[in-house]
């Protein structure tokens, strides 16, 4: 019987201040523009954790059934790998987080547009289908796009333009070009956490057929691309801050800069798949406070 230990562990909490990242900072340019609305921010959080879960609940059990969780895997063990929970009660956990984002998704998109604006419902409606879908696909089923090398580029467009433009919609109901700058930045930082985890995993994913795009372009490849992320993200968000310029308390998120280029140096000379395991949490931290340091820049 699994334990609500085993259930936490399962939900791979760490991986909670990533996925926010997009929301806050969506949140923070539109109150720096005049947008702001308590239970949008709330929502648009519970729904993002729950859509992360979800997530991390799918992987859980597409890799476990498939055998890509196995002894040779590097990072932490996973619930249907140490057998803690069983495939079938880890299937009824994905059916209810599916409900439950659904439920939270729904209130969100009433919260933002009430019942005058039924486009944009509609719109967002399918965006939450297509975040429920992604979710579970990552790793479930034989088309599973975790195991074609797509990975780098749902994570990018989820975790990137759709949470923070998406976010800055809910507040605003209007797209700015510019605010494309920033989500591209979390979006190549998120993307760049996955990039590790499959450096890391490279052995392990390649014996077992999961054609990550590190698998395909192999490990020299991966770090250079790796440091088109790093860079790409720095210099888009400075872009924004140049064209946005309003004070020079924007820069403040230079300071996460540190870490995250410190994590490329220390990335770039990395040759062990298994040193690449607590880069990752480095960068997770470092994309979450850059995500608040830019927030708050723009407030101050």
């Amino acid at each position: 019987m699994a334990t609500f230990k085993d259930w936490v562990s399962a939900a791979r909490l760490r991986t909670l201040p990533l996925s926010v990242s997009g929301i806050i900072l969506g949140s923070f340019i539109a109150a720096a523009n005049g947008y702001t609305n308590a239970r949008i921010v709330i929502l648009a959080l519970f729904t993002t954790i729950g859509f992360q879960v979800l997530s991390n609940f799918a992987n859980d059990y597409g890799d476990g059934v498939k055998g890509t969780d196995n002894d040779e895997r590097i990072g932490p063990e996973r619930a249907l790998q140490s057998g803690a929970i069983s495939p079938k009660q880890m299937l009824n956990a994905i059916i209810v987080t599916s409900v439950i984002s659904a439920i939270l998704g729904l209130a969100l998109i009433y919260t933002a547009f009430g019942r005058e604006n039924f486009l944009f419902t509609l719109i967002f409606i399918v965006l939450i289908i297509a975040s429920i879908v992604a979710a579970m696909k990552y790793t479930m089923g034989k088309n599973a796009y975790g195991y074609s090398g797509l990975g780098d580029v749902f994570v990018f467009i989820f975790f990137g333009l759709l949470s923070v433009c998406g976010t800055y919609f809910l507040f605003t109901q209007i797209l700015d070009w510019k605010i494309f700058l920033p989500a591209i930045s979390v979006g190549l930082l998120s993307s760049g956490v996955l990039n590790l985890n499959n450096m890391r995993d490279i052995n392990s994913d390649r014996k077992s057929n999961k054609n990550t795009l590190v698998v395909k372009i192999g490990s020299k490849k991966a770090v250079k691309y790796h440091t088109f992320l790093i860079l790409g993200a720095v210099i888009c968000a400075l872009a924004y801050s140049f064209i946005d310029f309003r004070s020079y308390k924007q820069f403040i998120y230079i300071v996460a800069f540190v870490p995250i280029l410190m994590h490329l140096i220390k990335a770039i000379r990395t040759e062990k798949p298994e040193d690449f395991d607590p880069e990752l949490k480095k960068l997770a931290l470092s994309t979450f406070l850059f995500s608040i340091l830019f927030g708050l820049g723009m407030i101050l």
